[in-house]
């Protein structure tokens, strides 16, 4: 189970819409903190990908511009009822995640 992404994929009629919600800073390198005064150091998300059955169905490229804890949400078609989907995401410190989930 990943602790950084929640995902729903549901099949509507030709259509799978697939929904999620992943938890990440996502820092731009140009904020400062409040505190100190100090630059907060980039922390986004580069590269989120999806696949269905093993064949990607979604490429997307990121960068510092996208909010906190971005939400993804995209159809494709080809898909039926039981089916896999799976999400990840890479970004710029070399941190990432994935999540599999079952079309319903």
């Amino acid at each position: 189970m990943s602790k950084t992404i929640k995902i729903r994929a549901q099949q509507k009629g030709d259509i799978c819409q697939v929904k999620a919600l992943i938890k990440h800073p996502m820092e731009t390198g140009l904020r400062k903190d409040k505190k100190t005064g100090k630059k907060i150091p980039a922390h986004f998300i580069q590269e989120v990908n999806c696949a269905h059955e093993g064949e990607k169905v979604l490429t997307g490229l990121w960068g510092g511009a996208v909010s906190t804890n971005p939400y993804l949400a995209f159809e494709f078609e080809g898909a039926k009822k039981g089916d896999k989907v799976t999400l990840s995401w890479a970004d710029n410190q070399g941190e990432s995640d994935s999540v599999e989930t079952t079309i319903r």
